[in-house]
């Protein structure tokens, strides 16, 4: 899959090495970057998860690590309609239609290219009114990744993003 976005390592500020001196970057940049961020290691945890533990829940009265990842996928389907201008509200996928690991992948892969189509055709100027909702659902996205740090570790699994870089 194809990068969404070619920005910088999600940083704050980056240096240009021709000069050193630090380049402050748009809102609408950082927005976009901090969506693409999220949903880049959401996915890579979508697919590194053992398929035979997608139905594990922390506690019963929980979500399993496969609906959690329907629900964030929802948050994308929200965005990418909202800011397009639909008029929209939360619908929460069932995760009962995606039962199997390749199935919420694909979900997955799918709302993050809708979801980032629309919001990379957004006019930069539009995120000086308004980051909505795209700093909600990203916020939303975090908060799950945390969620879902927390199955891995129940697992006896180390999460792709606190595993050794190469």
């Amino acid at each position: 899959m194809e990068p969404l976005f070619s920005f910088w390592p999600f940083s704050d500020l980056s240096l240009s090495p021709a000069s050193g001196q630090s380049t402050a970057h748009t809102t609408a940049q950082e927005v976009k970057a901090r969506f693409v961020s999220i949903n880049r290691k959401v996915l890579e945890m979508a697919k590194d998860f053992p398929e035979d533990k997608y139905d594990y829940r922390l506690k019963q009265e929980m979500r399993s690590f496969g609906e959690v990842l329907v629900h964030m996928w929802s948050g994308n389907v929200f965005a990418a309609k909202a800011g397009r201008g639909e008029k929209v509200k939360w619908d929460e996928l069932d995760p009962k239609n995606y039962p199997a690991k390749a199935d919420v992948v694909a979900l997955f892969e799918k709302s993050i290219a809708d979801a980032g189509a629309t919001l990379k055709g957004l006019p930069e100027d539009l995120f000086a009114k308004s980051v909505e909702p795209w700093l909600s659902v990203t916020e939303h996205s975090a908060e799950h990744y945390g969620l879902l740090v927390a199955y891995y570790r129940a697992n006896g699994l180390v999460p792709p993003e606190s595993r050794p870089k190469k």
